[in-house]
């Protein structure tokens, strides 16, 4: 254990879809805290807890498969290892895919802190057709192994008694994967050169080792620490070398095989797997359309089900009764404290706080799918698709992630390799319709179509993905031409999802949603609320109805009133914002029910149909922009994707009010 720190510090690591995530709720609970990597976008989760009186602090290191410098993940996660240095790394590994696994316990090895292995998914790998023997390979490779089920909390505690005991204890002396023979001279007079030089907390052999894998990164780093005339004969053994990046991968490889032959015994040949039968279906390219299609419609479909009911139970129980709550006792008040109170916080926030029941629907929905695996699978069956707009399947993953919110979908971007697909994906991500918008849909659309919301709401989700399609076709051979990148992904193996691991998920979603709620949009209710009051306490000669009286020639081409607007300028901040600032603008307090005679009073369904199309086509909101500004470095995509929307969002709604006046 590290001198001079209070408790022990532990390095969760793992590829991905080898339930990582689930051991580390099951050890923290709530008790973490989700952020980012400094200077990164990925995500960076850590948490604490007390164990046999202990206390333990455990950072969730990003999945990767390994640790060479590849991928912002491998960055982080080697990173941390050296320059924290952690008491234990605990790695987890899924029975069902050992020897892929393996791979980057090999690459752990090679540094200095101890590594207590976590053998996850045995009941899988059991379905599956493999055995495997904990014991054997524990004594293979020298490090404790623990059998794991996460999913059904069997084994993790024993899991982190080793962890911990490992910690204070330290450990014995692991069997190392080496070079393969014919570079180990090369190796050793590779590192007797840099050795010296090496600054730290870098293990020399380590770096040496990287150094022959041609790791871009650390030759950087030793290209300024050497000697020119160092730096010279090293770059020659290297250059005379260059296939020792083979050579490196052989003796991992062979060594996975020798930690395997008694530990691993392998399915039968011929046999049919439970993966294989459902990827039969799922991966069809016709049938697995159809499952994707089904799955889509149920999510939906309990949106409206359950979630519909649950908005209404909130809005008529909970915000009506608090806003009658608070009128009542500012009865005696002055008239701008109960209107700032009751029209202008619970205008706004109170509405939001109605969309929970959709949004935690929706979050648990995509959390299920990912933890059964079946998100993959729908990356693949979409992958011919995105080939027609210049990407690939990956792409998907990340717009897919843009129905709860564009924010992490714009950050997903980071799993796509080439830089042309990923600017691309990012460009196009605002157009997927995230909850926030998707919730504004769900209300106004039975506002306006009460008797076809269902129909509208389908037909309206979809329209964007297809200016979806159709734009980043134009993108792809207009503006931003290249390569296409091929699509090589991971189809992890199906099993039961942990529920504690989903609920967590949903938590930690809803709290930031809350939060967002009580400060952002808190500020911009209370702003628009006082922008209709001032100066005169009339709307109509307020400062919001100057603007939105400027604005009003521009939206008679939509057949939309200067209210209609103000609201669709306001999202700009949070999509949600179009229904509080609604129900501000037409005094119609905090809830649909008494904003639909408002607006059915004053737009037609033609104009209501314009409203909702350029609200799904509109700008993203102020996040969403500043994430796009962080991945790409530059202000002149962040301009271009805002341009483009809007000219989208104006001539969609321009489209939609003429051919809706004509048709209805």
């Amino acid at each position: 254990m590290s001198q001079g720190r209070a408790g022990i510090r532990i390095a969760l690591a793992g590829q991905p879809n080898v339930g990582k995530s689930t051991v580390f709720n099951m050890l923290t609970g709530l008790n973490q805290h989700v952020g980012n990597w400094p200077g990164k976008t990925v995500e960076r989760r850590e948490g604490h807890f007390e164990h046999h009186g202990e206390q333990v602090h455990i950072v969730d290191l990003p999945g990767a498969y390994c640790l060479t410098a590849a991928s912002p993940e491998e960055t982080v996660t080697r990173d941390f290892i050296i320059h924290e240095q952690p008491d234990v790394v605990m790695a987890v590994i899924n029975a069902a895919s050992l020897e892929r696994n393996l791979y980057l316990v090999a690459e752990l090895l090679a540094l200095p802190t101890p590594v207590v292995l976590g053998l996850n998914m045995i009941d899988v790998a059991q379905q599956e057709g493999f055995e495997v023997e904990p014991r054997v390979l524990q004594a293979a490779i020298g490090i404790p192994v623990v059998p794991m089920i996460a999913a059904k909390g069997q084994g993790v505690h024993e899991f982190i008694d080793v962890a911990l005991q490992v910690a204070r204890e330290g450990a014995a002396e692991p069997h190392r994967p080496e070079i393969r023979a014919d570079h180990r001279a090369v190796l050793e007079g590779l590192l007797t050169l840099v050795a010296p030089y090496v600054p730290s907390p870098y293990p020399a052999d380590w770096v040496t080792l990287k150094l022959l894998e041609g790791d871009q990164e650390v030759t950087e780093l030793m290209r300024d620490q050497l000697p020119p005339a160092v730096w010279e004969r090293v770059n020659s053994v290297l250059l005379t070398h260059e296939d020792a990046i083979i050579a490196v991968a052989s003796g991992r490889y062979d060594w996975i095989r020798r930690m395997t032959r008694a530990a691993l015994k392998r399915p039968r040949a011929g046999r049919i797997t439970r993966t294989q039968r459902i990827d039969a279906v799922a991966t069809h390219p016709f049938l697995g359309l159809l499952v994707l299609a089904a799955v889509l419609a149920v999510i939906f479909g309990l949106t409206y089900s359950v979630g519909g009911p649950m908005q209404e139970w909130i809005q008529m129980h909970v915000v009506e009764g608090l806003a009658g709550w608070l009128g009542t006792a500012l009865a005696s008040g002055p008239d701008w404290l109960r209107g700032l109170l009751v029209d202008g916080v619970l205008g706004g926030v109170g509405t939001m706080l109605t969309f929970l029941p959709i949004l935690a629907i929706f979050f648990a929905s995509m959390a299920l799918l990912e933890d059964v695996g079946y998100m993959a699978r729908a990356a693949y069956v979409m992958d011919r698709f995105m080939h027609a707009i210049g990407l690939h399947g990956k792409s998907f993953m990340p717009l897919f992630l843009g129905f709860g919110c564009n924010v992490p979908a714009i950050m997903g971007a980071r799993i796509i390799e080439s830089r042309r697909a990923r600017l691309i994906t990012i460009l196009l991500a605002p157009l997927v319709p995230c909850a926030a918008r998707l919730a504004v849909l769900t209300v106004l659309a039975q506002v306006f179509f009460p008797d076809s919301a269902m129909l509208v709401t389908w037909l309206l989700t979809g329209l964007p993905l297809v200016v979806l399609a159709v734009l980043g076709v134009a993108l792809n051979r207009l503006v931003i031409r290249g390569e296409q990148a091929a699509f090589i992904m991971e189809m992890p193996l199906y099993h039961l999802p942990n529920w504690r691991t989903i609920a967590i998920l949903v938590w930690q979603r809803l709290l930031a949603f809350l939060h967002k709620a009580g400060t952002v949009i808190l500020s911009v209710s209370v702003i628009v609320w006082a922008l209709t009051v001032l100066p005169t306490g009339e709307i109509e000669t307020s400062y919001m109805g100057i603007i939105g009286y400027w604005l009003e020639p521009l939206g008679r081409l939509m057949g939309l009133g200067w209210r209609p607007l103000v609201a669709i300028l306001t999202s700009f901040v949070a999509k949600e914002n179009a229904v509080a600032t609604l129900g501000v603008l037409y005094n119609a307090g905090e809830t649909a029910s008494a904003l639909a005679p408002a607006l059915r009073a004053e737009l037609s369904p033609a104009a209501g149909l314009a409203f909702l199309v350029t609200q799904m086509l509109f700008i993203p909101c102020v996040s969403t922009v500043a994430v796009i500004k962080q991945e790409t470095g530059s202000w002149k995509w962040v301009f271009v994707n805002v341009g483009m929307l809007a000219l989208l969002a104006l001539l969609g709604g321009i489209v939609a009010f003429h051919v809706a006046s004509w048709v209805l």
